[in-house]
């Protein structure tokens, strides 16, 4: 058990970060941001961070491997993550859908959920070694707009941590993209829920225009 007074170290090993492309050819496009997600307190980067207990139906499945080919298969649907954000007139930010992929790290940790204590919550001892910040990842131009560690754990449970360029996504819409692939490691062939970018909807008028 973690305690405020024991603080819990462990080592964790990583594979070298590749990325992960859509599993099926996209759209090779560019999409604008709205006026509300290229705004300036918007460009950072989110950290995201869950913990799955070993589940028996699992036994023999490797979670690294079935959660990589449910990202490619999601990128299908949700194409701009696998862009790279680009700066045009005026800072206004879009999306060049490339394709190249989202990052991907493959980890294992000699800890076990259980070592973490009762409460999983922030600070996490060790994050940046669950999350590791890959060198020259972190911009928020020309970088991967996502990035995603899978450690396993001894206890056969593992790690799903995430960073999301935040002008990209809100909590909302992070959390219908992970569902999305929970769907598609259970062997769905579409998500139940299609992503849409009507992001035109949010931009302001050239000239403002009011409502009387």
């Amino acid at each position: 058990m973690a305690t405020s007074s024991t603080p819990l170290v462990f080592k964790v090993h990583r594979c070298e970060p590749e990325l992960i492309a859509p599993a099926k050819p996209t759209p090779k496009e560019y999409k604008p941001l709205s006026d509300i997600d290229d705004q300036e307190g918007l460009r950072v980067q989110l950290p995201i961070i869950q913990f799955y207990q070993y589940n028996p139906s699992m036994e023999g499945k490797d979670p690294v491997r079935v959660i990589r080919e449910a990202l490619a298969q999601t990128l299908v649907f949700y194409y701009p993550f696998a862009g790279r954000l680009r700066e045009g007139s005026q800072r206004k930010l879009m999306v060049d859908c490339t394709g190249e992929g989202l990052m991907f790290i493959e980890a294992d940790a000699d800890v076990t959920i259980e070592q973490f204590g009762d409460a999983l919550q922030p600070p996490f001892p060790c994050l940046e070694e669950l999350l590791f910040d890959v060198p020259d990842s972190s911009g928020i131009l020309n970088c991967p707009l996502l990035l995603v560690q899978v450690t396993r754990l001894k206890c056969k449970g593992f790690i799903f941590a995430l960073r999301l360029n935040h002008t990209m996504s809100d909590g909302g819409g992070i959390g219908q993209f992970m569902f999305a692939v929970g769907e598609m490691a259970r062997g769905w062939l579409v998500p139940s829920i299609p992503p849409v970018w009507e992001r035109h909807l949010l931009m302001a008028r050239d000239p403002p225009r009011g409502h009387m």
